[in-house]
């Protein structure tokens, strides 16, 4: 591995998280938009870490497998005492010897009926699976960051109009205030006036506090606090129809394909489990010197032998492995079946909430139009006595229910956009050209798949990665 290629592995495993927070600081003068929210939460995620580090075990499989097709060379050193008793005739002679032996071993696998081969293949599936299953948590941990983004947007716009909820019940209290002082109303409608303004403080409270609530959540999903939000994000590709996302999705979507892999590694476990049934052949060798202790005598000899060996009975744990193998990868085909559905169901479900909250959003701009209106007629009327409080406070609340819905179904759009975008597994950094160093599982695998030896190039190449991730 040439070290330009390990540099780049070392960057691209190297990621940094954990954050100390105490008190919630000002938020700062930049401009957060849903890009950074999404750069953020792929540079700094534990889970993502974490799953890395989970492929990176799957990896190492790959090389432990493909060493039990190579020869095991051990230096042994052995010390053995024999105890001989000899009779001839009436003579009894005993012996004690003790030898000190120092030498090399070898075994080498020669045939095993490909089982060993097999189990190699079965983690390279295995491999390829966990790849998927990164993925995945990747689309997890973007989604989050953006449900967390979403999340803050709409709270500070509904702490905006709360608080020009609170404003304008003010300004209806100080006119009742005036109105009652001339005799135009009673103090019944101050009253209502006054319960208006009440309960538009404790709506604004309420709504700090989910606002703060979502920051909180902002800074787990994103590693940070947020900045003064960019507003609301423009909507990505979307599918044409229903039916193109539910295909994209059965050909793309990592879950499917983390399934359809370890299908694969599970048929090679059973094919393993099969051949573990037939003969096995192996060589041994020794060479080495052979001391006594009891003379000055020593003897430099060597060995080679062939072996085979044929199980005939192993008290049925043989054909159980089989018969266990066969029931898990049966398992893992009806998983795949399930994942399928699953997932075709997830992406009906994510059109259908798009195309839900796409019309319920023109609703809701056309119900803020008409509320509007008639609150600023009635307003008018009332000052000219045709209108009472009870209809003025009456028009507002409308208006303020109806701007609320209109905030709530511009997020849950932008919200069913990037689920659907998750749904057919298109949810990713490399696929939405963030601007981050792409995590590329293959490196580390390159570096491992041959299972290098601790004093090759390679395994000092691996040293450099692995403190690069303070790993020991």
């Amino acid at each position: 591995m040439r070290g330009t290629a390990t540099g780049k592995l070392v960057k691209a495993l190297a990621v940094t998280a954990g954050l100390t927070l105490s008190v919630m600081p000002l938020r700062p003068a930049w401009a957060d938009n849903l890009t950074d929210a999404f750069i953020g939460a792929y540079n700094t995620s534990g889970l993502l870490e974490q799953n890395r580090a989970l492929l990176r075990a799957a990896d190492e499989d790959v090389a432990i497998a493909l060493a039990a097709l190579r020869p095991i060379i051990n230096w042994t050193v052995r010390v053995s005492q024999d105890y001989t008793k000899t009779r001839r005739g009436t003579t009894v002679a005993t012996t004690n010897p003790t030898d000190f032996f120092s030498g090399l071993t070898l075994s080498q696998l020669l045939y095993d009926g490909g089982a060993s081969a097999l189990g190699k293949q079965s983690a390279q599936e295995t491999v390829l699976s966990t790849r998927q299953s990164l993925i995945d948590i990747e689309q997890q941990i973007l989604f989050r960051a953006a449900t967390a983004y979403l999340s803050v947007l709409l709270q500070e716009e509904t702490v905006q109009i709360r608080q020009n909820n609170v404003d304008l019940s003010s300004e209806e209290l100080r006119a009742s205030n005036d109105r009652f002082e001339v005799g135009e109303v009673t103090r019944t409608d101050v009253a209502l006036s006054e319960a208006q303004l009440a309960s538009a403080r404790a709506d604004l409270a309420d709504a700090r506090g989910d606002l703060s609530t979502a920051q909180a959540e902002y800074v787990n999903a994103v590693g940070k606090l947020p900045g003064r939000t960019a507003g609301q994000p423009g909507l990505p590709n979307l599918p044409r129809s229903q039916s193109d996302a539910v295909n994209l999705a059965q050909r793309n979507h990592p879950s499917i394909l983390s399934a359809q892999h370890q299908v694969r590694a599970l048929d090679l476990v059973v094919q393993q489990q099969r051949a573990n049934l037939g003969p096995n052949v192996s060589l041994n060798a020794d060479a080495g010197i052979t001391e006594s202790y009891d003379d000055d005598n020593y003897t430099n000899d060597a060995t080679v032998s062939l072996s085979l060996t044929q199980p005939i009975y192993a008290g049925g744990r043989l054909a159980a492995a089989v018969r266990r193998a066969m029931a898990t990868r049966d398992a893992s085909r009806a998983n795949l079946l399930n994942v399928q559905k699953d997932i075709t169901q997830g992406v009906t479900d994510a059109y259908v909430r798009f195309e839900t909250a796409t019309a319920s959003l023109t609703a809701s701009t056309e119900r803020v139009r008409a509320s509007q209106v008639a609150f600023d007629g009635i307003r008018e009327e009332a000052t000219l006595g045709a209108r009472t409080t009870l209809d003025v406070l009456t028009a507002q609340q409308d208006l303020l229910d109806a701007q609320l819905a209109e905030i709530a179904s511009r997020t849950e759009r932008s919200l069913a956009a990037y689920q659907l975008l998750q749904a057919q597994g298109l949810l990713t950094a490399e696929r939405m050209g963030l601007a981050v160093q792409i995590y590329d599982p293959t490196l580390y695998y390159n570096l491992v798949k041959t299972a290098p030896a601790k004093v090759s190039k390679q395994s000092k190449d691996l040293d450099r990665v692995l403190k690069a991730l303070r790993r020991d």
